[in-house]
């Protein structure tokens, strides 16, 4: 099973612009740290909407073709796979409410000059099984890549599945 990771909430742990010695290349510009929180914030709940719909063909649009998605108990998965994967988890559950939140409060962004923006955050993810609701609340990283005025997540670190 691929469980996906995400944020969107709380601006108080944005990271301040680098300094102007430091700044981006021309070639991609980092908007300002609260500007930064609030993109990704709202690419996180898009995507995340996407996800609690179960619409496999407007949730790959957030991923990246090289995306690398690592899962602790799952393991490494492309692109290819991580879709895959979504679908077969969406089959699985069609009728058991499967859905993500993100834990308020819990997501931080930090830039990353010339490429992009690192997103931490916890995550709670429910479906019904055997009539009762199952949820768990997981850690997750992902990496957003901004190239050609478009974000997309190139690297997920899903984590803290229990073992």
């Amino acid at each position: 099973m691929v469980l996906l990771a995400v944020g969107a909430c709380s601006m108080s742990k944005s990271a301040a612009p680098p300094p102007a010695a430091a700044q981006t290349p021309a070639t991609v510009q980092l908007p300002p740290s609260k500007e930064l929180y609030t993109t990704i914030a709202r690419l996180d709940s898009a995507m995340f909407a996407a996800f609690n719909r179960h619409d496999t063909e407007q949730l790959q649009t957030f991923f990246a073709e090289d995306l690398e998605f690592y899962h602790d108990k799952g393991g490494l998965a492309d692109f290819r796979k991580t879709m895959k994967g979504f679908r077969s988890l969406f089959e699985q559950n069609k009728t058991t409410g499967l859905n993500r939140q993100l834990v308020p409060g819990s997501l931080e962004v930090y830039p990353i000059p010339g490429y992009g923006a690192v997103d931490a955050h916890l995550h709670r993810f429910c479906h019904v099984e055997n009539g009762k609701d199952d949820c768990g609340t997981f850690k997750n990283m992902m990496v957003w890549r901004l190239k050609d005025g478009q974000w997309k997540v190139t690297r997920v670190v899903s984590y803290d599945h229990g073992h």
